[in-house]
């Protein structure tokens, strides 16, 4: 697993202030500089550094030389990779001090990676150990090893193996995790170790947390900030799962008019929660408009009257303390009373901590919404569900969308890229420079024809990368076209995935990767393995019963199948059960991917096309990295990898019409 080793610096107080990802990253970067020139200087660093995103807006080429002049003499003095690192963690804090100091954030959508010092809230780590302690209490693997005691440091000590974050998607969105392709053990070589991290990492983007900057590294050396910051993006994805209309239709009673159901579609969940508790207060008859969960709700005042609205059989004296601690108090007692799991404190209440009192609400919510069934409207709800191939694509773009990194974050596929702006900055990322910003218009957006202006740039830039879109016009995205933004956002995915390889393979000198260079390099691949499945097509119905993918996993990876837990997929369960593996089994490798079972077994030709690229990418990227430059000279190394991606990629058939 060539491609997860982590990166190792002799100085371990250097390596503490970057992360696995930051780490690969700028060896890259140096590594490059040093294979074109045979050496790196100090007066080389300059322009690397302005190539960096965190200092191209901060500094010029000039203005990092005079820095760096600061503490080298000698320009042309040769520098190592730790003092690359070295000058880098310099600019770094000179771009922090220029920018007004570090900017602390305790988000629960993204955990901060940068690399300063990062304080632990121990609330928050207290709050979610007694989480994890209460939800996993039963788990075969876990239970002895739990409870975990939330005053020490076993929380990320437990982490280190991976099956804590493996068990604990699966506790927040069930079925996402094949448990059998979890290593459980107690002890844990480094290789399945990092299949664990591995697994976790592609798991939780697959179900829309953010991991843009975390490595399998990261995690093995259970780093605090990042092992909480992404616990506690699984823990909200699992308590705000309820949040939306196709779980809880009764949500259509907020609203004042059916015209309002887009606004409430495209709100992200806690957006629909803060609206919820603003309905029932207003039902009450309090006055203030709660617009977050911290200094709206730090006096205790919103909670005691949502509650005495929600469970007036459980009114209790809260709203009359005078003392906000005191009322905090009764505020938790009255919520236990609705068998709500209070895991934070009255302290937490008046300091206003904006996570656990999201939670607290959100756990609120799942037991007592208070919301009637208005069979009218809830039949309305249902006639908006989309059949479940269309729900199933839908969930596979967001998710795609939201890992690539991009500024906006996507709650509601439909909803979100009508306006064009997030079209155009997926676009941006996946062919740089092809967007023109200065015609473009960022949401809020209140003029109609701008939005027209956004969806016209990304159907002429779709165009430019040969796109099918015959008589497609921006209006049509604006419109909410589903079958033609499903159309595009397929073909988006495709081009992405078909650059990555063609990216790899120009290593090799060869053509434009095809869909039949894919579907041929799958056979060949099984066929060398000995293994005796084939793919006719990518809606081959035999794909159905998983036993090619699994072949195709086992050849590119021996040891990553346990073929004991593969059924002969010849009824819908052993189907089911073969394609949970797959999933997981690629993950588990290192493929992104966010494709469904269902997926699997009825033979979606784009998500097999999309799952089989995405081991080849994999197994082409292996070869790449096996052997760099660090391990042999710059030429020997490139040329061997050369050869190793020919050998893969040669002699593929050129007709597309075989993948059809």
């Amino acid at each position: 697993m060539s491609s997860y080793v982590g990166v190792v610096v002799s100085d371990q107080e250097l390596q503490s202030h970057f992360t696995q990802v930051e780490l690969r990253s700028l060896k890259s970067k140096f590594v490059s500089a040093r294979t074109q020139s045979g050496r790196v200087t100090v007066g080389d660093l300059p322009s690397i550094f302005k190539g960096l995103k965190a200092f191209n807006e901060l500094f010029d080429e000039n203005e990092i030389k005079a820095i760096l002049a600061e503490s080298h003499d000698n320009m042309d003095q040769e520098i190592d990779f730790e003092g690359f690192l070295r000058a880098h963690m310099n600019l770094h804090a000179r771009a922090t001090a220029k920018e007004g100091g570090p900017k602390s954030s305790s988000s629960f959508l993204k955990a901060a990676t940068t690399t300063v010092h990062h304080a632990i809230n121990e609330s928050e780590r207290a709050s979610y150990v007694q989480h994890i302690n209460g939800y996993l209490a039963e788990d075969k693997f876990l239970k002895q090893f739990l409870p975990i005691d939330p005053a020490s440091d076993q929380l990320f000590d437990l982490a280190k193996d991976g099956v804590l974050l493996c068990k604990l998607i699966n506790v927040a969105v069930p079925g996402t995790i094949d448990e059998r392709a979890i290593n459980t053990k107690k002890v844990l070589n480094p290789w399945e170790r990092n299949e664990n991290h591995t697994l976790a990492l592609n798991s939780a983007k697959a179900i829309g947390c953010t991991v843009v900057n975390i490595g399998t590294q990261d995690l093995v050396e259970g780093r605090p900030h990042l092992v909480l910051g992404l616990i506690s993006q699984i823990i909200k994805i699992q308590m705000l799962a309820d949040l939306n209309l196709k779980k809880t239709p009764q949500l259509l009673e907020l609203l004042e008019d059916d015209k309002d159901v887009e606004e409430l579609i495209s709100l992200p969940p806690e957006k629909v929660l803060l609206k919820w508790m603003n309905f029932h207060l207003k039902k009450a008859g309090y006055e203030k408009q709660v617009t977050n969960f911290s200094s709206d709700v730090k006096d205790g005042e919103a909670y005691a009257c949502l509650l005495n609205a929600l469970a007036p059989e459980l009114a209790g004296p809260a709203i009359a303390a005078n003392d906000p601690t005191e009322r905090a108090k009764v505020i938790l007692e009255q919520a236990e009373k609705l068998d709500c799991k209070t895991y934070l404190t009255p302290k937490d209440i008046v300091e206003g901590s904006p996570n656990l009192n999201l939670a607290f609400v959100a756990q609120i919510f799942q037991h007592r919404n208070g919301l009637n069934a208005d069979t009218t409207k809830t039949s309305y709800a249902e006639m908006m569900t989309d059949d479940d191939q269309t729900s199933r694509e839908e969930r596979c773009f967001r998710m795609w969308i939201n890992s690539l990194g991009i500024a906006t974050h996507v709650n509601n596929l439909f909803e979100d890229i009508r306006n064009g702006w997030v079209l155009l900055e997926v676009l941006d990322k996946v062919s740089p420079g092809s967007v023109n910003w200065k015609q473009a218009t960022k949401p809020p957006i209140q003029m109609p024809f701008r939005k027209v202006e956004n969806c016209n740039q990304v159907i002429k830039i779709g165009k430019e990368l040969n796109f099918s879109l015959v008589n497609v016009a921006g209006n049509d995205i604006v419109q909410g076209n589903k079958k033609l933004l499903l159309a595009f956002l397929w073909q988006l995915m495709r081009f992405t995935m078909l650059q990555l390889l063609k990216n790899l393979r120009s290593h090799s000198q060869g053509k434009e990767i095809t869909d039949a260079d894919i579907l041929n390099w799958a056979n060949n691949k099984v066929k060398k393995a000995k293994r005796t499945s084939q793919m006719d097509s990518f809606k081959d119905k035999n794909l159905s019963n998983g036993i090619f993918f699994l072949d195709l996993l086992t050849a590119v990876e021996p040891r990553v199948v346990n073929w004991s837990l593969v059924t002969k997929g010849e009824t819908d369960e052993d189907k089911k059960m073969n394609a949970t593996y797959i999933i997981s089994v690629a993950r588990k490798l290192g493929c992104s991917i966010y494709l469904l079972p269902e997926d699997i077994i009825e033979v979606n030709q784009k998500m097999i096309l999309i799952l089989t690229a995405s081991i080849m990418y994999w197994s082409l990227q292996k070869h790449y990295e096996t052997i760099t430059p660090e391990a042999t000279s710059p030429e020997a190394g490139e040329n061997q990898t050369n050869t190793d991606l020919a050998n893969e990629v040669s002699d593929l058939a050129i007709d597309d019409n075989t993948a059809s």
